[in-house]
């Protein structure tokens, strides 16, 4: 544990699949090691996008795995289950058995709060200054325990009403219901995945528009992406020289560095994305965003 943590859980979390969920977790998770902690990367996707882009295949397909300890069947320890990689962060890798828990989880007394209970609760402020959990994108026992575990959660966004649909089905499905009995928090909503100008009436300029203008959802957006109207105009007028790329950018070293297991950091350390993983991580660190 490093001396200056404050030891928080966050979950990348969306009830909407294909906006990039892993790809934050795995550069949070990294960029959180970077800046000095002991940091923990938990894929609670069946699918294991995060375990997969960390080259960690064997792992996904050990007959151990996490499902073991959540489902405390006594078959396997944390210590079993979790793989250093030389990114200077752990994983608690997913498992191809992941999709037959989450039906048994249904099954067990308390079966929302297992990773809290056999994850969470051993591991943040004992071995880790930060958990970082993957979610998968559907709502069930798998996305409400990594909510529930970590009470914190970072909500990324793509272009595109699909996506703006997708945060508020997360919003009535999920944050509202779980809010009734647990002190569950956003911080961030992360626009991600942007690669338009924002001159013109593009689908970046309309997400960078919702979430800066309306009620509830604006002191989310991390300063990275914050715009005011004023600044819209300015924009809108060619006064505003050179235009600014709000947003987390699709960058082809995203998905390059995925291709060779690697994050970002360790791909491309001069990529001009790093700075804002490096905001995201303080906002962690911080426990919310400040102005």
């Amino acid at each position: 544990m490093s001396d200056m943590a404050d030891p928080r859980a966050v979950s990348v979390s969306v009830l909407k699949g294909g906006v990039g969920k892993s790809t934050i977790a795995i550069n949070l998770t990294r960029e959180l090691a970077e800046r000095g902690h002991e940091a923990l990367l938990v894929d609670l996707d069946p699918n294991g996008h995060a375990t997969m882009g960390l080259g960690l295949t064997e792992a996904y397909k050990r007959d151990v795995h996490l499902g073991n300890v959540v489902l405390d069947d006594r078959t396997a320890t944390l210590e079993d289950v979790i793989v250093e990689t030389e990114f200077g962060f752990d994983v608690l890798p997913s498992s191809e058995s992941l999709e037959r828990v989450e039906r048994e989880l249904s099954n067990v007394m308390r079966g929302s709060s297992r990773v809290r209970k056999f994850v969470i609760d051993p591991l943040l402020g004992e071995q880790y200054d930060y958990i970082v959990t993957d979610s998968p994108a559907n709502r069930g026992r798998l996305s409400d325990n990594a909510l529930v575990g970590t009470l914190n959660m970072i909500i990324p966004l793509i272009p595109g009403n699909e996506s703006l649909g997708g945060l508020q089905r997360t919003i009535e499905r999920q944050i509202k219901p779980l809010r009734e009995y647990e002190a569950l928090e956003i911080l961030a909503i992360v626009p991600n995945m942007l690669e338009d100008r924002i001159d013109q009436q593009t689908g970046d300029r309309i997400l960078l528009e919702e979430l800066n203008a309306r009620e509830g959802l604006q002191q989310y957006v991390p300063n990275f992406a914050t715009f005011s109207t004023e600044e819209f105009e300015a924009i809108d007028a060619g006064e505003l020289k050179p235009l600014p790329k709000p947003g987390i950018r699709d960058r082809k070293a995203f998905t390059k560095g995925i291709g060779e297991n690697k994050p970002l950091r360790d791909f491309d350390p001069e990529n001009d994305q790093l700075k804002h993983f490096a905001e995201l991580a303080k906002i962690v660190e911080q426990g919310g965003i400040h102005r």
